[in-house]
């Protein structure tokens, strides 16, 4: 007959045995309500009893109810007694419910006990860093590497180890332990991409930026949060080289961002650069009704292609993202779409076009000479570029917080005469709001000779 548990009016001491069978009956089952009732039913009868408290207090923290789970470790553990497992979950409950200096104490009592305990020497490393604690975390995680070299065979054990060697200066250190054990991983296994985020991390420490790149770009198409981690590192290692950014981070940015893209732009960054583009190209004499060979580069959600259409006889268009290339299609304005990457996408027709708009597209690109030399690749005779660009001093180009790239004039100048394209007109446009205020940029429109 299973066990039940017990009223607390019918308990007396020859029951208390029972109500602690019944508890841990309860608990083994998954009834964790029913298990709790009959050890608050023994703590009737014996209010400090250990096992009754411990359990409680299990029963508390998978309830997420830490602080109060915490008040029964301690009274389970008031004797000096108990299993360290007791005592290593007191130290888990403080740490959760923001008790970081008493769940500090709590993990040192421990290594009192069991100074060879490497778990608890890099949970202990992991909060002192988090502490601010950079060499005492050190110490702990060198300790808890020296006496378990092949464990925690978990890789999110392995991470928070070397999440403390990556963030308080031994990358090398991290590298070296995270490398083997990635390469024995179980490839679907819930802690690989933390993992791999890390030995990136790492490379960047090192300088050793291609293996951090390729790493990254692997972590990123994985999605999920370590993925937009490593977007954000990939940026940064892009930024920092001069480069473009990585296609599969613009890629991923922009997949995610797809379902709310129309909305974010238009109404809160109050994007108007195919409004504004559209009106140039009026003024240098286009006209609605033009049998033009139109291509939108980088068409997004085809924003752009309602301004577009009338202005062409066909209307194309590509992106990076797949995603947004869907909500494009669902528009019903293009007369074809696809799926490329900018100088790829514009060099899959040489020759052909009439007008190539690239609205905020440049914005992803560092050096501009590559993406101009392919426009004029793309332009028939006589054909024209127009495209809008965020602006900045000097004479280069700048990776700003923003993750995106502002062009200084002369950079954007060279670009143009290198390529062998003539400016038809160049001006102030404010292609988004940031932070309450209009971020300076520019409008172009170029043509390629006759």
């Amino acid at each position: 007959m299973p066990a039940v548990p017990l009223p607390v009016a019918a308990l007396s001491a020859a029951t208390l045995e029972e109500a602690l069978v019944a508890a841990y009956a309860g608990l083994g089952r998954g009834d964790t309500a029913a298990a709790e009732v009959s050890a608050r039913a023994a703590l009737v009868l014996e209010p400090d009893l250990p096992e009754a408290n411990a359990l409680i207090a299990e029963i508390l923290a998978g309830r997420s109810q830490f602080d109060a789970a915490a008040a029964h470790y301690r009274v389970a553990l008031a004797d000096g007694g108990g299993p360290l497992s007791w005592q290593r979950d007191l130290a888990a409950a403080l740490e959760a419910a923001g008790h970081d200096a008493e769940a500090v104490t709590a993990y040192r009592e421990i290594l009192v006990r069991r100074p060879d305990d490497a778990a608890t020497h890099r949970r202990l490393a992991r909060l002192l860093l988090r502490l601010g604690e950079s060499e005492t975390a050190l110490e702990h995680a060198r300790e808890a590497r020296f006496l378990a070299p092949d464990r925690p065979a978990d890789l999110a054990g392995l991470s928070d180890l070397a999440e403390v060697f990556v963030s308080a200066g031994e990358p090398l250190t991290a590298a070296e332990m995270l490398e083997p054990a990635l390469r024995r991983a179980d490839p679907d296994g819930p802690g690989l991409p933390a993992a791999r985020l890390l030995l990136g991390r790492a490379w960047i420490a090192l300088s050793e930026t291609e293996k951090a790149r390729r790493l990254l770009v692997e972590v990123l198409e994985a999605g999920g949060d370590a993925g937009a981690h490593a977007a954000s590192l990939l940026a940064g290692l892009d930024g920092a080289a001069g480069r473009d950014l990585a296609p599969a981070y613009v890629r991923a940015l922009f997949d995610r961002y797809a379902d709310r893209f129309d909305t974010d732009l238009v109404g809160r960054l109050h994007y108007v650069a195919p409004q504004a583009i559209r009106a140039a190209l009026l003024r240098l004499g286009l006209a609605d009704g033009a049998p033009l060979r139109v291509l939108d580069a980088g068409c997004g959600t085809g924003l752009a292609g309602a301004e577009l259409r009338s202005l062409a006889g066909s209307l194309a268009g590509f992106d990076l993202s797949p995603r947004m290339v869907e909500k494009a299609r669902a528009r019903g304005l293009y007369d074809e779409l696809w799926v490329a990457e900018l100088t790829a996408g514009l060099a899959a027709r040489p020759g052909t076009w009439d007008l190539v708009v690239a609205a905020d597209v440049l914005v992803y690109l560092g050096d501009l000479h590559p993406v101009m030399a392919a426009a004029a690749a793309a332009l028939a005779p006589g054909g024209r570029f127009a495209f809008t660009g965020e602006v900045t001093d000097g004479d280069g180009f700048r990776l700003h917080e923003g993750r995106r790239y502002a062009h200084s004039l002369p950079h954007l100048h060279a670009a143009l005469a290198a390529a062998g394209l003539t400016l038809e007109l160049l001006e102030e446009h404010q292609p988004r709001w940031e932070k309450g205020r209009p971020v300076p940029g520019f409008l172009g429109v170029v043509a390629k000779p006759l």
